[in-house]
């Protein structure tokens, strides 16, 4: 029922935002990878709530348990489960709303679907399932750091009409990781901030645009047709909730160039073929060819909001809402780890496809 990603290295989670926890199956990931839980919990800590004033102020500390395939620090190969348990659910918050619909929610489309819907905050629509994706990435990324070199990082590159003076060349997680924002530049970070207090002050949020960046994969990854690598990946990161667009290497801007303009001729460069430009975003054909993989996803404004909106009931009465709860006015910086994680997901994904077909 679509709560399963990948092909080799496959992913479930489950959970709902106000149930008892949430977590992820990860099934597919080879044995003798070195893991505990302190390497997950630091990424857990970058994506958890009530971290930053600028966030929900939701208190999770999202503490993680693995409750199997693990032994004495080393994958077993069999299924690893990992569980995060709700510690500071608010259920009563949403008591108003169980037979409301908010606006922009997955409220009224859930009950369309399955016939009920857990009324409790999101449910399954909520950010709070990504702590599972979140998770998983930390082991997805062991094995690209086995296999390969392959290095992720991303950053918000705009929020609202503010686009950040980026040279992602330059880029380095420690740089992203300076700003509460998380982007990588100082003045740009500060405005964002501004505006982020801004709109949580009028009750209003903000979207903007997560850039990611995969440095070093290895030419090769991908299926062609249907399981092209950049197909996999615009999956990946519009199953992210709050996510509305996706684009990779040009994008729409390349769609204003001419072909002569836009063609990635290609060189010799540090003793192996490469590319002179990469407006191909590191993909050719639905294959990776060694660039940098270059990928935006554009988020919407968080649809929970503190003004008063018109909405209707269950039984089709139009009436007025404003909504409680504790939301993040703007999801992009809490959105970057769970970037990551997905572009992990599905690369460690497709380089283990590679291997089965290769040897290599």
């Amino acid at each position: 029922m679509g709560n399963t990603f990948g092909r080799l290295f496959r992913v479930t989670t489950w959970g709902e935002s106000h149930g008892g926890g949430v977590g992820v199956v990860v099934d597919g990931c080879p044995p003798l990878l070195t893991i505990d839980e302190r390497e997950i919990q630091a990424e857990l800590d970058r994506r958890r709530p009530g971290a930053s004033r600028l966030a929900s102020q939701r208190k999770e500390r999202d503490r993680v348990r693995i409750l199997s395939g693990v032994f004495e620090g080393k994958t077993l190969g069999t299924p690893i489960l990992l569980f995060v348990a709700n510690e500071d659910a608010r259920p009563e918050d949403y008591e108003a709303l169980r037979d409301l619909y908010r606006p922009s929610h997955a409220d009224f489309t859930y009950e369309a679907k399955f016939g009920i819907r857990d009324w409790q905050g999101g449910g399954r629509a909520s950010a709070r399932e990504t702590v599972g994706r979140v998770a998983a990435g930390v082991l997805a990324r062991k094995v690209l750091a086995k296999e390969c070199e392959a290095e992720i990082v991303a950053y918000v590159r705009s929020i609202h009409a503010l686009e950040a003076a980026i040279d992602p060349e330059r880029v380095r997680i420690a740089d992203v990781e300076k700003s509460p924002v998380r982007c990588p530049d100082p003045e740009a970070s500060r405005k964002m901030a501004d505006l982020i207090r801004k709109a949580k002050k009028e009750g209003d949020s903000l979207g903007g645009v997560v850039e990611c960046l995969a440095r070093k994969v290895p030419a090769g990854l991908g299926e062609p047709v249907f399981d092209k690598l950049e197909a996999d990946l615009a999956k990946a990161f519009l199953s992210i909730p709050a996510t509305k667009g996706f684009e990779i290497g040009s994008g729409f801007a390349g769609t204003r160039l001419k072909g002569s303009e836009h063609n990635d001729p290609f060189t010799m460069r540090e003793g192996r073929i490469r590319t002179a430009t990469n407006r191909s975003g590191g993909i050719q054909g639905g294959i990776s060819n060694g660039e940098t993989i270059v990928a935006r996803i554009a988020f919407k404004p968080t649809a929970t909001i503190a003004k008063m909106q018109e909405t209707v009931s269950r039984d089709g009465k139009i009436t007025r809402i404003r909504p409680r709860g504790r939301h993040d006015p703007c999801v992009l910086p809490r959105a970057v780890p769970i970037v990551e994680a997905m572009a992990a997901l599905v690369l460690a994904d497709h380089l283990l496809r590679q291997k089965a077909i290769r040897g290599r």
